[in-house]
């Protein structure tokens, strides 16, 4: 059950534009900066740290695949071909 929620939350996630997201970031840390005992500022600390591990994930991903069409680049088929893959574009 956990693990679906933590999965649903993930798909959710992705489907929202990182722009708009990464726009939040000034809101919910100076909310957090605010520390209050309450559930609004534990929900603002989780959201903060949510967008930050967007953006993090974001930076991997770009780095993997950047990574990835070197090592495409570089692999030859046994004829002396590059091989032929689809060109991607990093996600920022």
């Amino acid at each position: 059950m956990v693990e679906e929620t933590l999965s649903q939350i993930a798909k959710n996630l992705l489907a929202l534009d990182e722009d708009t997201l990464i726009s939040l970031i000034p809101k919910y840390r100076k909310r957090m900066d605010r520390f209050e005992p309450t559930t609004e500022w534990e929900e603002a600390v989780i959201i903060y740290f949510i967008i930050n591990g967007y953006r993090i994930k974001n930076a991997q991903f770009n780095n993997k695949i950047k990574d990835y069409m070197e090592e495409l680049k570089n692999k030859k088929s046994g004829d002396g071909f590059v091989v032929s893959r689809p060109d991607l574009r990093l996600v920022k």
